[in-house]
C-alpha cells in the first residue's frame, strides 16, 4: 500500500542529498537507461552485423557501469548512516541485488573493452540480458523503498528536512 501524505506515517530523509533532495535516485536514471539500451545495440549488432552497434555497447556498458557505481555509492551512504533505512530488510535486497549487477555490468563491459569495440561475443549480449533483469528487480525494490517506506520522500515533514545534514 503506498504511503499518502495523510497516513500519519513519518518519511525517511536522505543523508546523501543536495537542499532536501535525494542525490541517489537522481543519478540512477542515467545508468538505467544506459544499461538497457545495451540490449537494444546488442540485439542491433546481431541483425545487421554493423560494427557501429558494437562500439556503441562498449560506450553504453562503461557508462552504465561506472554512472552505476557512482549512483551506488550514494545509495550506499543512506544505507549505512540512516539507521531507519538500515532497518528495512528491502533496502538490503534492494542494496545487494544492486550491486550483484553492477558486478554483471562491470564484467560485461570490461569483456568488451578487452575483446576490442568491434567485436561483440555471445557472453556480451547473456550478461546485458542478465543485467537488466537485475535491473527490473532493483528498481522493483527500490520503488518500494519509495512508495512504502517514503525513504527519501517529504510527507509534509519540511523541517525534517531542513534540519536533517546534507550533502
Amino acid at each position: 500500500m503506498p504511503v499518502s501524505a495523510d497516513s500519519g506515517a513519518e518519511s525517511i530523509v536522505s543523508r546523501a542529498a543536495l537542499r532536501g533532495h535525494p542525490l541517489h535516485p537522481m543519478l540512477i536514471h542515467f545508468p538505467v537507461a544506459a544499461l538497457i539500451g545495451l540490449v537494444a545495440t546488442d540485439v542491433a549488432w546481431l541483425v545487421s552485423g554493423d560494427p557501429f552497434w558494437a562500439r556503441a555497447g562498449l560506450w553504453l556498458a562503461g557508462v552504465g557501469a561506472g554512472g552505476g557505481w557512482i549512483a551506488s555509492l550514494l545509495g550506499a551512504a543512506d544505507l549505512l548512516l540512516v539507521e531507519r533505512i538500515r532497518e528495512k530488510i528491502t533496502a538490503w535486497c534492494h542494496a545487494v541485488i544492486a550491486v550483484m549487477m553492477l558486478s554483471l555490468a562491470t564484467l560485461n563491459w570490461a569483456m568488451r573493452y578487452r575483446a576490442g569495440a568491434e567485436q561483440l561475443a555471445a557472453w556480451e549480449l547473456y550478461l546485458s540480458l542478465l543485467a537488466a533483469g537485475t535491473i527490473g528487480l532493483a528498481a522493483y525494490l527500490g520503488g518500494r523503498l519509495v512508495y512504502e517506506h517514503a525513504v527519501g520522500v517529504e510527507l509534509g515533514h519540511k523541517a525534517a528536512i531542513e534540519d536533517s545534514t546534507t550533502l
